[in-house]
């Protein structure tokens, strides 16, 4: 049996997978996780990839490359998203993963980002019949694939980010209800797009945003993919998780259950651009899909 890693690097963190190919043709997980590492860390204001947030994430990718080669993988793709698309110097952060472990990183347009994500869903959530959008939610950008069945509609990237809303509106701290108000009009700005989106049957939600708020809606001491897969939010989850991070600062967050320590800044900012996407395509809720880019990307590039 084959075994083949990939890795996603995004703007908030990096997600490694390790995926062994079955006789049968099933794929079985040997390491699947995600470190905090922020690459987009003052991205938004400088333009440009800081010399710390390089040097910690070019080393991340160095052990995960190291960690693949221990576990005897015969292939390995690694992917960069929103942060790597915008910076000016992403070629210095390739160049620098390169020279640490050999590794090629392709930078991936958004809306290939997107056909990725919906594969992944596909592959892995079983709603195989009616239209369906599904989003992914980033530190930097998120992603929409608009589907039907087994075919993509549309797709399309927005620089929409957790990051950059929790850095413009200080949300990793207690905020005002107005405070909070100013960012969603924001948001909904930004997400024009949608508007006028006839309602989908299914919207699904994947990427660490949407897994942390099933994560503390199931009051998860320790992360159960099996139960955060195929989970449904609903609006009034949404609300008050929104409510309950409105009130706390860092600090205090960190204390609830369910929720990734190394999250609780920009789980707010996450909150509430979910909360605008589901106002914008009128659903109250939607369905949780534990898999993500670096799931789609194992299967399109290796599943041959």
């Amino acid at each position: 049996m084959a075994r083949y890693a990939v890795i996603d690097i995004g703007t908030n963190s990096i997600k490694f997978h390790i995926g062994e190919k079955h006789d049968d043709g099933s794929w079985g997980v040997i390491v699947d996780r995600a470190e905090i590492t922020r690459l987009g860390e003052q991205l938004q204001e400088s333009g440009i990839i800081h010399a710390e947030a390089l040097e910690r994430n070019a080393a991340a990718i160095a052990d995960m490359v190291a960690e693949a080669a221990r576990q005897g993988v015969t292939g390995i793709a690694a992917v960069g998203t929103m942060a790597l698309r915008t910076a000016r110097n992403s070629k210095q952060f390739i160049d620098r993963v390169r020279e640490l472990c050999g590794l090629t990183i392709e930078v991936i347009p958004g809306e290939e980002e997107s056909r990725l994500s919906y594969l992944a869903v596909k592959s892995g959530i079983g709603l195989s019949k009616g239209s369906m959008v599904i989003f992914d939610t980033g530190g930097g950008s998120t992603e929409f694939v608009f589907g039907q069945g087994v075919s993509v509609l549309d797709r399309f990237s927005l620089n929409v980010g957790a990051l950059r809303f929790t850095e413009k509106y200080s949300l990793a701290h207690a905020v005002s209800a107005e405070r909070l108000q100013e960012a969603l009009q924001e948001i909904a700005q930004d997400l024009q797009r949608l508007d006028g989106t006839p309602t989908p049957e299914a919207l699904v939600g994947m990427g660490g945003t949407v897994t942390t708020i099933a994560g503390v809606r199931h009051r998860l001491v320790k992360y159960d993919p099996d139960i955060v897969q195929g989970s449904t939010i609903d609006r009034w989850e949404i609300d008050r998780q929104m409510e309950l991070y409105r009130t706390q600062s860092t600090e205090e967050r960190k204390r609830i259950i369910g929720l990734q320590p190394k999250r609780a800044d920009v789980i707010l900012g996450g909150l509430c651009i979910v909360s605008t996407i589901m106002h914008k395509v009128q659903k109250e809720h939607f369905v949780v899909s534990d898999r993500g880019l670096r799931h789609g990307l194992l299967v399109d590039r290796f599943d041959k």
